[in-house]
């Protein structure tokens, strides 16, 4: 990928973003020439579904990183696993949103999240994100992130959204694709579909997160990710102004089996709800739509 191709849509001074997004740019032209022709699916699971997409993209990514950075480290959702010792380590989903990919529903992306990890750093511990690439090759839209230097969608800066109230909000989330009997989100995401304005379910935690970051959504959760899903969205959302914490507010981890991610101005309203759900306690009634009204007009003064 040339730099031309990067220009303007990478903020001056965002190095390492800069250097992810050529990358990302060029897996995600490679993933749309494989979902323009379509492509045969394995499972790498029992339920778990792997592409050539998925396993060509990680490749080309690990080449281009390893070629660009020798000294990086990748951690790479498809098995790489290289230099996992260095200071910088990226976390790489090649084709986030693969069940979608396979399906030919065009919601999918390509994440790339950069973690520098000093010396003398515990191996469970988390590093701190520095970088994020978030690439979606059917919208052609390009989510960079740097610390410090904010959130950026195609060379525009980006933030998250001013809703204040989880009724009047728009929040996404996820299930696995495994273990979905024993899940528990059925029930939370029933309970925020009633009390939000809607739930949506695109299929890819990683664009979930990036909407989050620009305003699009005002909040996600989903159990269970891994760091190559959430790397690059967490920066971007801390970046675009948002909130990352687990369920209870502590602290967002990599390895984390809890993500909550918001604007920042819902996050007690759904951290109160998932104390109450996980305690077993009585939720507060829904409002009726008059109800609703009062609240609303008299929020807004």
């Amino acid at each position: 990928m040339t730099e031309s191709s990067v220009a303007g849509r990478v903020p001056d001074g965002m190095h390492w973003a800069a250097a992810g997004a050529g990358i990302a740019l060029e897996a995600g032209a490679l993933l749309r020439k494989f979902f323009e022709r379509g492509v045969a699916t394995e499972y790498k699971g029992d339920v778990d579904l792997v592409t050539e997409a998925d396993r060509c993209s990680e490749k080309l990514i690990v080449e281009r990183l390893s070629a660009a950075l020798p000294d990086h480290g990748i951690y790479g959702e498809e098995g790489s696993r290289h230099r996992l010792e260095a200071e910088y380590r990226w976390y790489v989903d090649p084709l986030d949103g693969t069940t979608n990919f396979a399906h030919g529903f065009p919601v999918f992306c390509v994440s790339m999240g950069l973690e520098h990890r000093p010396s003398g750093l515990a191996a469970d511990a988390d590093g701190e994100l520095i970088a994020g690439v978030i690439y979606d090759p059917t919208r052609d839209e390009l989510f960079t992130a740097q610390k410090g230097m904010g959130a950026w969608l195609n060379g525009r800066r980006v933030s998250v959204s001013r809703t204040a109230r989880l009724a009047e909000a728009l929040l996404a989330t996820g299930f696995p694709s495994r273990k979905r009997h024993v899940s528990p989100n059925i029930h939370f995401y029933q309970e925020f579909t009633l009390r939000s304005h809607g739930v949506r379910r695109a299929g890819s935690a990683a664009l979930d997160l990036a909407y989050t970051a620009c305003g699009r959504i005002d909040g996600f959760w989903e159990f269970h990710l891994n760091p190559w899903d959430t790397a690059a969205g967490a920066l971007l959302v801390k970046e675009g102004g948002g909130s990352m914490t687990r369920f209870d507010g502590s602290p967002f981890r990599l390895n984390s089996a809890e993500t909550l991610a918001t604007n920042g101005l819902i996050s007690d309203e759904l951290i109160r709800i998932f104390a109450d759900m996980f305690a077993g306690r009585d939720l507060h009634p829904i409002p009726t739509p008059a109800e609703f009204a009062a609240q609303r007009a008299a929020h807004r003064g």
